[in-house]
């Protein structure tokens, strides 16, 4: 590990020369890659400076105790050498985890698609509290919240909703929501007071730049059409609504959340292009991360991830085992916690494996 550390210092120092040369200075593009990559190795150089201080300051106490020491400051030298063990020890966990490879989706925008599943009205209610909860997740984070295609229901929530966040590690944060969410709790509708079980399946995408998926326009079937709402009452007579086909793959998105075409293109686009991107990822993982099929974050969204239990208030997290009795809180956009717990969990497999 000290090796690797080391190797990453000399780097960071490499590229802080770099983005100091005016050749550089003048070639933004360059500068903006070097910078990024300086960015990146930062914290782990900081992290790394201050266990070779700490290393340092445990040699110089170790060599005091080898000498005639009074038994006052025999103490306070050996007190301080506790101390220095366990940062020592604390900082190596820091550096482990700091050298894990990072995804390189992390830092992207999601597209997260909700679909109603068993339970009929209820599920799609369900799909509602849903979108609810993440809009008001993306909300405390300061991201943007973007629809682009919506099937609402005659009675509220949702056959089917999708949705861009936009922001910084939008990715990293919620790449652990894929899965059947499922609920249970007492329907409006229902007079006999029993309960039922619905699920909900969502998909969380990374957003994918252009230059990542290529995409042939030869191989597009774009049809257009009027907008349509609940009960499929129409919304406008313009044919603004649009359908992408990707023919190769059969993917169809639609879009007709905006009133002009163009823009309902153009984010049907960003949904196919995603798609194709989480599709070749998934092609990616299944060649060469087989052994991790199991682990949290794989993404499998034919698993039940989660219970939202209405009677008993609680939230029970499958994969981690954590249960929380604040369902009004998570529903209201409080994910840190279960999301902090699946991250950890994510982290101590890939030390594992490592």
């Amino acid at each position: 590990m000290l090796e690797k550390l080391a190797e990453v210092e000399v780097r960071y120092k490499e590229l802080s020369h770099l983005m100091a040369d005016p050749d550089i200075i003048a070639n933004q593009t360059e500068w903006q890659k070097h910078a990024k990559e300086h960015a990146a190795l930062q914290e782990i150089v900081n992290t790394f400076r201050l266990y070779k201080d700490v290393l340092a300051e445990l040699e110089d106490n170790q060599e005091l105790l080898g000498d005639e020491l009074e038994p006052e400051f025999r103490q306070l030298v050996e007190e301080e050498l506790e101390d220095l063990l366990e940062r020592k020890e604390r900082l190596e966990e820091e550096l482990q985890l700091l050298l894990l490879p990072q995804d390189p989706n992390d830092e992207k925008n999601v597209i997260v698609e909700i679909r109603s599943g068993a339970g009929g009205d209820e599920a799609a209610l369900f799909a509602g509290d849903l979108y609810r909860m993440y809009s008001r997740y993306a909300e405390s984070r300061r991201w943007k919240t973007d629809v682009i295609e919506a099937h609402p229901t005659d009675i509220g929530g949702f056959k089917e909703i999708i949705f861009v966040l936009e922001g910084k590690g939008a990715y990293s944060r919620l790449k652990y929501e894929s899965g059947v969410h499922r609920v249970q709790r007492i329907p409006t509708t229902e007079s006999g007071g029993r309960i039922h079980t619905s699920t909900v399946t969502v998909a969380v995408l990374p957003e994918a730049e252009e230059v990542e998926v290529e995409i042939n326009p030869n191989e597009l079937r774009i049809d257009t059409f009027c907008s349509s709402g609940p009960g499929g009452q129409s919304v406008n007579t313009t044919y603004s609504a649009v359908r992408i086909t990707h023919l190769p793959t059969g993917l169809v998105v639609s879009c007709q959340d905006e009133k002009s075409q163009h823009k309902n293109r153009d984010k049907a686009m960003r949904v196919l292009r995603a798609r194709l991107f989480d599709k070749a990822l998934e092609d990616q993982r299944a060649e060469v991360d087989e052994a991790r099929r199991d682990q949290v974050g794989t993404g499998d969204r034919s698993e039940r991830i989660r219970t939202y239990n209405f009677p008993q208030g609680r939230v029970t997290d499958h994969r981690v085992g954590l249960t929380l009795h604040k369902l009004d809180q998570v529903l209201n956009g409080s994910l840190d916690e279960l999301i902090d717990a699946l991250i950890m969990d994510d982290q101590a497999e890939r030390l594992k494996v490592g």
